[in-house]
């Protein structure tokens, strides 16, 4: 199988990072539990300034490095390439964290796992014309059979390909959002994604 995988919030708990964050920068206080909104400056109830300063204080390559693994995804990933499966990590990071990005995997024995930033929220700081980054079009050229991905707002990137099985990783702000198809199913932690894509292998 060719598979997706997102990485914030997939791979590493990204979402709690921020929360801290938030309370360090701007003394407000919104646990985990409450994100609301995939949108942080909206999750957070930031203003224009703040959110930048936010992101560009979450993208500081030694903030990135700190993330913590969301529990299971390293060995599941390794299982499945292990297994012969081709797994790309398709992260909405600007291009100008791909470095971190990749020497994060690296530091958690991912070195074999494919690392692409795939411009889907058009933010500042992406680069084109390289082999790591891509824009939709560029995108839209690769089939994948499975998905593992945790935004709604990323879900539009999945209509292109009919016969995709898509995850969706269970995060509170996308509990309460409608799936777009059968070919949707919420997982509640890496070990649930792995036995759902044991019902997909042949």
């Amino acid at each position: 199988m060719n598979i997706y995988v997102d990485f914030d919030d997939c791979l590493c708990e990204t979402a709690r990072h921020f929360s801290t964050l938030v309370a360090e920068c701007f003394d407000k206080f919104v646990p985990y539990e409450d994100i609301k909104y995939f949108n942080l400056k909206d999750a957070f109830s930031l203003t224009d300034e703040q959110y930048v300063k936010l992101m560009a204080e979450g993208h500081r390559p030694e903030v990135l490095l700190s993330y913590d693994e969301t529990p299971g995804a390293v060995n599941a990933i390794n299982n499945w390439i292990d297994e012969g499966h081709d797994v790309n990590i398709i992260t909405g990071r600007p291009f100008s964290s791909y470095e971190p990005s990749r020497k994060w995997l690296d530091e958690h024995d991912l070195k074999r796992a494919k690392l692409y930033c795939l411009n889907k929220y058009a933010r500042d700081g992406f680069i084109n014309k390289n082999d790591f980054s891509l824009e939709i079009e560029d995108y839209k050229k690769m089939h994948f059979d499975l998905a593992v991905e945790d935004s709604p707002a990323a879900f539009k990137f999945f209509d292109h390909l009919s016969d995709l099985q898509v995850v969706v990783f269970d995060r509170p702000w996308n509990s309460y959002c409608d799936l777009p198809g059968d070919n949707y199913h919420r997982c509640n932690g890496w070990e649930a994604v792995t036995k759902f894509s044991d019902t997909l292998k042949v």
